[in-house]
């Protein structure tokens, strides 16, 4: 992923819409079942409005769609890069706009979490052409980077211990779509699990079958050092790996050790 990245690359295709004549209490359940904040409001194929959470929370009751929505609705097309699309929405305040195409017509919806989203899929090749880069080095090896779906009973974990506080974060990212792949590297048949081992837990408790990862494909039989260190630690599946409850991911808990310095520091 570049930086060249396109707002079609990351919106949303099926946009819920309402109309003007559509009663406020729909609104406020369709609100509650899909959990989404906001609905562009169509009439005769065309956008007119946006009507929102805002909207409904601090202006007058009324009953009907039109009596509240905002008129002056600032529309993205699909071309746009999504740099440019979030600074849009963090000049005008607002966290979602429609798309259009050249035609003008409604063919999706960004909003700032496919913002968030569309950073840190674009944060994770430097990380694993890095990896990529160390591989072939180090084993005087050539690589094939492939993104894909890998099944998570086949990943075998290489580390032995999570963060609860951390599995709770990525468990709350994959179920709005932010998760980052996983990386991977394939040796033969072999799939391991190199960065990813909270996401990949996460995904596995809550049901899925499978995980979006980049893939580093090595064609000679060798085994990996990340392996023999698994082995030496006995970690071969998922029962293997410690789920830390009492204590904080160490990155968090060396913050928390540096504030109470600085505390001391004024004394």
């Amino acid at each position: 992923m570049t930086s060249s990245a396109l707002v079609k690359d990351y919106m949303t295709k099926k946009v819920i819409t309402v109309t003007p004549e559509t009663p406020n209490a729909e609104v406020i359940e369709l609100m509650k079942v899909t959990g989404h904040d906001g609905f562009p409001v169509k009439t005769n194929g065309e956008v007119i409005g946006m009507v929102t959470a805002f909207d409904l929370l601090l202006k007058p009751w009324v009953d009907l769609v039109e009596g509240i929505m905002t008129k002056d609705v600032v529309v993205a097309e699909k071309e746009m890069s999504i740099n440019d699309a979030a600074r849009v929405m963090f000049r005008m305040g607002i966290s979602r706009m429609p798309v259009m195409d050249k035609e003008g017509k409604l063919v999706g919806i960004i909003t700032n979490t496919d913002i968030v989203r569309s950073h840190i899929e674009r944060s994770t090749p430097t990380k694993v052409n890095y990896f990529k880069k160390t591989l072939e080095q180090l084993y005087g090896i050539k690589t094939r980077l492939v993104r894909m779906k890998v099944p998570i009973n086949n990943l075998r974990p290489t580390q032995n211990r999570i963060y609860a506080d951390e599995l709770q974060g990525r468990t709350y990212e994959l179920t709005r779509g932010l998760a980052e792949p996983t990386i991977v590297v394939k040796v033969n048949d072999r799939f391991v699990l190199v960065d990813g081992h909270h996401r990949t837990v996460a995904a596995l408790k809550l049901g899925y079958d499978e995980i979006d990862s980049y893939v580093i494909e090595i064609d000679d039989d060798i085994k990996l050092g990340i392996e023999k260190t698994a082995d030496k630690e006995g970690i071969f599946t998922y029962k293997d790996i410690e789920v830390i409850d009492d204590a904080q991911h160490p990155l968090i808990a060396l913050t928390g050790t540096l504030r109470k310095k600085d505390k001391k520091n004024e004394r």
